[in-house]
């Protein structure tokens, strides 16, 4: 699933935000139309958690049906909270695999809550593990308090890498609002252009989906809390580094040549300035999050096998078929007392 954000971020998700150099804004194209529906994605973006929490509490209680009812719901409107970001990330993003996983996130969502209307409660679990990294995302972006210390501890975290290879711009406030924006000189810099931390370059998206997978299955604590703590401390170090090469490459101009130029312009609808950032975020870096979610993924496995519970939801969903993931690779279900299981489907 892709991460929940706001639109108010006048920025691409996922990474930096790439701006000329005394410019308060970056995207020229379509910018009034995700900023006049701003209220309504934020809107739905919590309806969808709010049902998901509710649903949850319903069947805690005993009341079935109105939960199966109220699930179905909520993934049908966080189907349509994802399709509404399409165009964002079409236009202002410029991001080919957000804008085809926005895409398909609705028709994905809206056949999970047909299959949980018609009886497949074992999707209840899938269901709370989206519903948790709502609660850990949502706050965090709404917070004021919370969401400037993110994303300016990420910014001096980030200046502190380019520093030990070499460069050392400074920081000043983005058109953020923030102390978030790596002050390079634009007559120095091959494009002219800089880059400001985003709330999206915390990491804190993908933090949030593991800790909603980790909280969602029942194991030990103490496992469930090493399985987090390595996934955090991973996604940190990898986020780190991204931000440092998508900082760097964009006023640097590491992806400038002339027929990546000309393509990129020509098919893609790129200014021809920022290309050396589009090709850093939108295209290397995006592909090898995709890696690195994999590889934290099997890191987990290997602390909490649980995890593979939901995951065999979701290829269920994708592909429909049903998978035993724990035979698939070698792995015995474990009870939250830490025992093995031995009938593994006589808890759904």
């Amino acid at each position: 699933m892709p991460t929940v954000f706001s639109a108010t971020d006048a920025a691409s998700v996922g990474g930096l935000e790439t701006t000329l150099t005394g410019a308060s804004t970056l995207t020229p194209v379509s910018m009034p139309a995700v900023l006049g529906s701003v209220g309504a994605t934020d809107l739905l973006a919590w309806v969808s958690i709010g049902a998901f929490l509710t649903a949850l509490l319903l069947r805690w209680r005993g009341v079935a049906e109105p939960a199966r009812y109220l699930g179905t719901g909520a993934w049908l409107s966080f189907g349509v909270f994802w399709a509404t970001m399409a165009p964002y990330y079409y236009y202002d993003v410029q991001s080919p695999l957000q804008t085809i996983l926005a895409l398909i996130a609705l028709p994905l969502c809206a056949y999970t809550g047909y299959l949980l209307w018609n009886g497949r409660d074992s999707l209840f679990l899938l269901t709370k593990a989206i519903a948790l990294m709502g609660v850990i995302y949502l706050p965090a972006e709404t917070i004021p308090v919370v969401r400037q210390w993110l994303i300016e501890t990420t910014a001096t975290q980030t200046h502190y890498g380019m520093e030990l290879l070499g460069h050392s711009p400074g920081i000043e406030e983005g058109s953020n609002g923030y102390q978030s924006r790596f002050a390079f000189d634009s007559d120095e810099t091959v494009t002219g252009r800089t880059t400001y931390i985003i709330l999206a370059c915390t990491g804190l998206g993908s933090m949030a989906i593991f800790g909603g997978l980790i909280a969602a299955v029942k194991a030990p604590l103490r496992r469930k809390v090493a399985a987090f703590a390595m996934a955090v401390g991973v996604i940190w170090f990898l986020n780190l580094l991204r931000n440092v090469f998508i900082g760097l490459a964009s006023p640097w101009g590491w992806f400038q040549q002339d027929w990546l130029v000309s393509f990129m312009t020509t098919y893609m609808g790129a200014e021809a300035d920022r290309v050396s950032y589009l090709v850093a975020h939108n295209y290397i870096s995006q592909a090898l999050s995709v890696v690195a979610l994999v590889g934290i993924t099997y890191l987990l496995i290997k602390i909490l096998p649980e995890i593979l519970k939901p995951l065999e939801e979701v290829l269920f969903v994708v592909t429909g078929t049903e998978y035993d993931l724990f035979d698939a690779l070698g792995k015995s279900e474990v009870r939250a007392d830490g025992g093995a299981e031995h009938d593994r489907r006589a808890e759904q």
